[in-house]
């Protein structure tokens, strides 16, 4: 009888083990990726702005790959003027910083400088 228990309390406990953990790597989640495919209109007032863009996203947990003003090349079809790619750590995140009073405060600055083509998030699979 003992040997019965004993047997039960482990599969109990190694059921509740792995359930835990699985649960601990969906609560990872899954990275996100903002493009924002940008038109200069002011080059000067670009440069003032991007600082104070990526301070923004870094303060609500962004990763910047500063590639704003990096050399885009054509691979297919064609290229935007200026790219900014940043990483978040879900969907949610990026999603919540571009309704965020941050980026909106930012707003009137960008606008002058910088027109947006195309922006959208990518989720990892």
């Amino acid at each position: 009888m003992k040997t019965y228990l004993g047997v039960a309390f482990g599969m109990v406990a190694g059921m509740a083990i792995g359930g835990f953990t699985v649960q601990g790597l969906h609560a990872q989640g899954k990275k996100a990726y903002t493009v924002s495919e940008l038109q200069v209109l002011d080059a000067k007032l670009a440069a003032d702005v991007a600082p104070k863009v990526a301070a923004a996203q870094a303060t609500a947990g962004g990763n910047n790959f500063k590639t704003g003003g990096g050399k885009i090349t054509a691979m297919e079809g064609t290229a935007p003027e200026r790219v900014a790619i940043t990483e978040w750590q879900s969907l949610e995140k990026a999603q919540d910083f571009f309704k965020s009073k941050a980026w909106t405060d930012l707003g009137p600055e960008r606008e002058k400088a910088l027109k947006t083509v195309r922006r959208y998030v990518v989720e990892e699979r």
